[in-house]
């Protein structure tokens, strides 16, 4: 038997995958032997087969069990029990807990999202029916990434993001990091123009493969273009969608200015990353600068499903330029795609059956009111405070003049029982530009009823 918490922030079906991979991971399950029947161990767990039949799926993905037609689920053998060695422990990336920090009650990180939005039912369902009637998918698939699902993602990209491509020139990947390293093959001898504030991770990633980076200044329209040209780069990565950790969108003007700069020399490119664009509570969002270039143009467009659909799901895709494409196809050739062909078309047809756009449909609603609660809450509890970043993205640019600054309002939101990080964590460089009493509030993962509890220990937290 099992303990499930149906009281827990996480889902049962994520309850039940998790101690049952552990107990494969440990020894405690033989390889080769049978799980319980999913309304076996629905009937001993006390929760519904769906909930069991998620669990198994999950552990089906990761490889820890096996689905056999007209059989049921069998353990796997895992590998990584053979040989155990102390491993030096890895610097936590900007939203993990810090060394001694007590997990919190209430975490406002922005990595996270809300599992109990993922659309189990239907990816499940889709998934099991490929798993008995599409046994060729055992098989290796494109380098590029399978046809079919290249094709749904940019008939996507072109209705909702102004993406002017063909399938042909989509490349699918295991997450933006793999896509990055593709990149820095195909730029090799380049250098890169990073946001600051912005990600650490996107210029570590350039720089382990060979890319070396210069950071250049955001200003309230972005990334300048001058600040570019000055910088000597001939690559330059952006987030003009919703630029992050700021919120800004970048105007039409500036994007004409950056796209001006990229023709103005061969040689040089924009890595345009579309962080967040599908979260928008006001108005569309801009096409994109590739749709802007044409796909002729020096611009590489890349995007994730990381946020619409979850981070564990590693599916992102990038489009080349039709110059780039070419070179690509020449030096990758040789190269298996890094996504399991069972999952890319599980969101094959999940976007061909229409669930992906009803799927994201339903989370703007989600997320925009549990926004406007957030925010409500925030403002009655906190006089003076003042929110940026409200009407795009998952996250607040949370500002509180005497509150003693951005160090002391992160320790004491964290006595609190409250995980936020300042906004100087982002800052690459010359952190004296950032906005003082500022800190990051990502409410993607914050239970609606948690709200007015999360507002009254940030009062008491920073309460002059």
């Amino acid at each position: 038997m099992i303990d499930l918490h149906p009281e827990s922030k996480s889902p049962l079906y994520e309850q039940l995958y998790a101690a049952l991979a552990d107990e494969i991971r440990q020894g405690l399950r033989a390889p080769g032997t049978a799980l319980p029947g999913r309304r076996t161990m629905a009937a001993q767990q006390g929760v519904s087969v769906n909930t069991v039949d998620a669990a198994y799926q999950m552990l089906a993905a990761e490889g820890l069990a096996e689905a056999r037609p007209r059989s049921g689920f069998y353990v796997q053998k895992t590998y990584g029990m053979l040989h155990s060695r102390p491993v030096s422990p890895a610097a936590p990336p900007p939203d993990s807990p810090l060394p001694g920090e007590a997990a919190p009650r209430y975490d406002l990180s922005t990595g996270s999202v809300d599992t109990a939005l993922f659309p189990a039912r239907s990816w499940g369902r889709i998934q099991k029916e490929l798993l008995y009637q599409r046994p060729e998918l055992l098989q290796r698939g494109e380098t590029q990434g399978d046809a079919p699902l290249r094709t749904q993602i940019a008939h996507y990209l072109s209705a909702y993001r102004g993406v002017v491509c063909t399938p042909e020139q989509i490349v699918v990947g295991a997450g933006i990091e793999y896509l990055l390293g593709c990149l820095a093959h195909l730029f090799a001898g380049g250098c890169a123009a990073v946001e600051n504030p912005g990600y650490s991770r996107t210029r570590a990633v350039l720089q382990n493969n060979g890319i070396p980076c210069t950071l250049v200044d955001i200003d309230r329209d972005g990334l300048s273009a001058d600040e570019l040209e000055a910088s000597g780069a001939n690559l330059c990565y952006l987030t003009p969608s919703h630029h992050f950790p700021t919120g800004v969108t970048m105007p039409a003007p500036r994007r004409a200015q950056l796209l001006t700069w990229a023709a103005a020399r061969p040689g040089r490119y924009i890595l345009e990353d579309d962080y967040d664009s599908e979260f928008r509570f006001d108005t569309r969002p801009l096409p994109s600068l590739q749709g802007m270039a044409g796909p002729e143009g020096p611009v590489v467009y890349l995007t994730t499903f990381s946020k619409s659909l979850a981070p564990g799901i590693r599916i992102a895709c990038m489009v080349l330029p039709q110059g780039l494409l070419a070179r690509y196809r020449q030096d990758f050739a040789v190269y298996a795609n890094t996504v399991s062909r069972f999952e890319q078309q599980t969101l094959c047809e999940f976007m061909a059956g229409g669930y992906f756009t009803r799927h994201l449909a339903r989370m703007r609603l989600v997320y925009k009111r549990r926004m406007e609660a957030f925010a409500a809450a925030l403002r009655a509890a906190l006089p003076g405070v003042i929110l940026g970043s409200v009407h795009s993205g998952l996250h607040f640019l949370l500002t509180l003049p005497g509150a003693g600054g951005e160090a002391a309002m992160v320790e004491a939101a964290a006595r609190e029982g409250v995980r936020l990080r300042g906004l100087s964590e982002y800052y690459l460089a010359r952190p004296e530009l950032c906005r003082p009493d500022t800190v990051v509030a990502g409410y993607s993962a914050l239970k609606e009823e948690d709200i007015p509890a999360v507002a009254a220990a940030l009062a008491r937290a920073w309460r002059p």
